[in-house]
């Protein structure tokens, strides 16, 4: 049974994408550890709920952490 709540499948996996998370943004705050926890958050989950948008929603918020930190165009530095 798919517990949608506590342990919803599209976030299981040999550790559970919480705790990757929780790993991730240690010493991180404010919208460093948001933009982080997202990236990863969508990226872990891709194959398993939404697919390629999934993947568009993790691109999305590695280019704001990118542009926090001074980079307004990735692709240039």
């Amino acid at each position: 049974m798919n517990d949608l709540v506590n342990h919803p499948e599209h976030y299981q996996g040999k550790v559970e994408c919480i705790d990757c998370l929780e790993s991730a943004t240690e010493g991180l705050s404010g919208i460093e550890a948001v933009c982080t926890a997202n990236a990863i958050k969508y990226l872990y989950r891709w194959k398993r709920k939404n697919g390629t948008q999934d993947l568009l929603k993790c691109r999305w918020y590695v280019d704001r952490l990118l542009k926090h930190l001074g980079y307004e165009d990735a692709d240039q530095k």
